[in-house]
């Protein structure tokens, strides 16, 4: 998630505090779809495969395309903000999410790819403006807004890991159809949008300073690294778990099941987790734990008995959960400013989830067969380490090294 920095003087249109409601409850409405669409694609992974006989390198690209968009249209998101304002903004690119969410629908192979770009574009987008509403909007409740956000981003993605395989049966087996219904909550978020956000969209200033070297600084590579290899194990989990479990024997609603209580879990998580590493005089052995929490709770669901398999997957969501925020976290953290935690979120956003993307990919890659997990094992397994030493680093307690001017 990243931010812009705005001008905290520009006045916003929502002083009634039952107006203030309504609109809090639109960024969540909003925030609750920029998840649903990698789940949603992992329950239905191998009716996908078999019907448009795809090979497991074409999926595992399909299942990395929305993340790599993560990456690439993030920094577009400030020029369009800036052009028509964020409320604007939002609304013209939650109508492109609904349209890309009913492209992957069609039932055919180039409105899948297409449906995903158009719709990992989008969540890039607003995932760069939503946060800043936040903060120029709830000032006064920052840290219970920026929770809800997060909450409902997980949210999100845990209700689309749970009822999609559900909503197949309802549609007699068409996987189609049960891809094309999360158009319904993007569509209602959009006219919610519509009626809440005011006729003159706010504008946006942009007041940051110039900063120089944050490119040049060594920890905040480290902290960008901690977030491209977190994404990497958080989206193969949102890609590659559902299948994975399907391919030990465990029936499809069960796994789909075991996923969507994993990831509610991650919500819980990823709430109490900056709480009570920010309490820490750092927080590196703290991202250590959480890192480890992670790899256990899913090496458990490949390797561990079946029977066990409940254990495991509630690991995992606590971990994951934890991880995924202390990693959104460690940008505030390791900023000496909010100018300087602007241009860090940018480089984060942008090089961690395009490099992040590699993560669903490569499992892809390495997963020829069903059941064979070992040359994934080993992939997760050099992430895990690479992760645990960044991780470890980026916890210390200082700043990122800039000049302003």
């Amino acid at each position: 998630m990243g931010s812009l920095d705005i001008d905290s003087t520009v006045t916003p249109s929502y002083s009634h505090a039952k107006t203030l409601v309504f609109w809090a409850c639109s960024l969540i409405l909003v925030a609750l779809n920029l998840r649903t669409i990698f789940p949603s694609f992992g329950a239905l992974m191998p009716e996908i495969r078999q019907s448009l006989h795809l090979s497991s390198g074409l999926a595992s690209l399909i299942t990395t395309l929305p993340v790599l968009c993560l990456g690439l249209f993030a920094p577009f998101a400030p020029k369009l903000a800036q052009k028509l304002g964020i409320e604007r903004t939002i609304f013209i690119i939650m109508f492109v999410l609904a349209v890309g969410i009913l492209l992957r629908g069609t039932g055919e192979l180039n409105g899948l790819l297409t449906g995903t770009i158009l719709a990992g574009g989008a969540i890039a987008i607003i995932n760069v403006l939503l946060p800043s509403l936040i903060k120029r909007d709830f000032s006064q409740s920052i840290g219970l807004m920026s929770g809800l956000y997060a909450m409902a981003l997980l949210g999100g993605a845990a209700v689309a890991a749970g009822t999609t395989l559900p909503l197949q049966q309802f549609f007699h087996g068409d996987w189609s159809s049960a891809l094309a219904i999360w158009v319904v909550p993007a569509i209602l978020a959009w006219l919610f949008w519509l009626f809440q956000y005011p006729k003159h969209s706010v504008g946006l200033k942009i007041i940051a300073p110039k900063i120089h070297g944050l490119w040049q600084c060594k920890l905040a590579w480290q902290v960008t690294l901690f977030m491209a290899l977190q994404s990497m194990y958080s989206f193969t989990v949102f890609g590659w778990l559902s299948p994975f479990l399907r391919d030990r024997g465990i029936a499809a609603f069960d796994a789909s099941f075991i996923v969507s209580i994993s990831i509610f879990l991650q919500t819980i998580a990823c709430f109490l987790a900056p709480v009570i590493a920010t309490r820490l005089p750092h927080q590196s052995w703290f991202n250590v734990v959480v890192v480890l929490l992670t790899v256990i709770g899913f090496f458990g669901c490949l390797m561990a008995p079946m029977h066990t398999i409940w254990l495991w997957a509630v690991i995992l969501g606590l971990g994951q959960g934890a991880l995924t925020s202390i990693a959104m976290a460690m940008i505030v953290l390791r900023s000496e400013n909010t100018h300087v935690a602007a241009q860090l979120s940018s480089m984060v956003q942008s090089v961690g989830f395009g490099f992040g993307a590699f993560g669903p990919l490569m499992v892809g890659l390495l997963y020829p067969s069903p059941g064979h997990f070992i040359k994934v094992e080993i992939f997760l397994a050099c992430v895990a380490l690479a992760l645990i030493y960044v991780g470890f680093k980026a916890g210390q307690d200082r700043h990122v090294s800039v000049e302003m001017v």
